[in-house]
């Protein structure tokens, strides 16, 4: 039995520590990455594919994706994913919320989630997870839970959905993200989000630092303060 699965050789990849490409060869034992240098035997691997010198890169993770909008979920995994793959991202971070748009639901994420996950089950091409938005009170009580229970690491919190925005009173809004009546999507729903977030960090010390919550700015002065401070302390 061979060390390797397949031996990529004459390989240029692109390594730490290195500004440009090095030529290498590339190990793969049970779909992993099993050795990268220079000089790897041929008859360590069952098979040896020549790669012609062409360039070898990492994966690229695409950290904001959107599937579902525009096509029924499972259609937009398979072909999204897909686009991904031969542009050259293994991995997908996509955003997803209750409400219009997406699977048009509204409801507890307990129910909501596990829908969306089985619905792309089996059709991505690609490594993926799903950021979520915590759109009602409910919503940011699961935070915990959605972090234990799926692994869920990323939320975010919308500023601004056109005439649905946290700066107006617009009747509809609650019609647009199917939120419970009485309840608004507003300044006040974004500070109880972040407590929400702190508290499952509290509760889940070991990966607290994993835990995030975006923040999809779309107003002018949010949007000046926050450029002004990255301009500032260069970060």
């Amino acid at each position: 039995m061979s060390q390797f699965d397949v031996l990529i050789t004459n390989v240029r990849a692109v390594l730490p520590g290195h500004d440009e490409p090095q030529t290498v060869d590339i190990a793969v034992k049970d779909g992993r990455f099993a050795q990268i240098e220079a000089g790897i035997p041929a008859d360590s691997a069952d098979r040896v594919v020549d790669a012609g010198g062409k360039v070898a890169f990492p994966g690229v993770v695409d950290a904001h994706q959107h599937w579902g909008i525009y096509n029924p979920l499972p259609v937009d995994v398979r072909t999204e994913s897909r686009a991904s793959a031969q542009g050259g991202v293994t991995t997908s971070l996509s955003y997803m919320r209750t409400g219009q748009y997406y699977l048009n639901k509204g409801g507890p994420y307990a129910d909501f989630f596990p829908e969306v996950l089985a619905q792309t089950d089996g059709n991505a091409t690609i490594d993926y997870a799903y950021h979520l938005a915590p759109m009602s009170k409910e919503h940011i009580a699961e935070i915990p839970s959605l972090v234990a229970d799926h692994g869920v690491t990323s939320f975010k919190v919308f500023m601004f959905y056109g005439s649905h925005g946290l700066h107006g009173r617009s009747t509809d809004q609650s019609s647009f993200l199917m939120t419970p009546e009485g309840e608004r999507y507003d300044y006040a729903h974004f500070e109880f989000v972040m407590r929400g977030i702190q508290k499952a960090r509290e509760e889940n010390p070991e990966f607290a630092d994993q835990i995030s919550l975006s923040l999809h700015c779309e107003t002018a002065e949010i949007m000046a303060a926050y450029t002004k401070i990255v301009e500032e302390e260069g970060s």
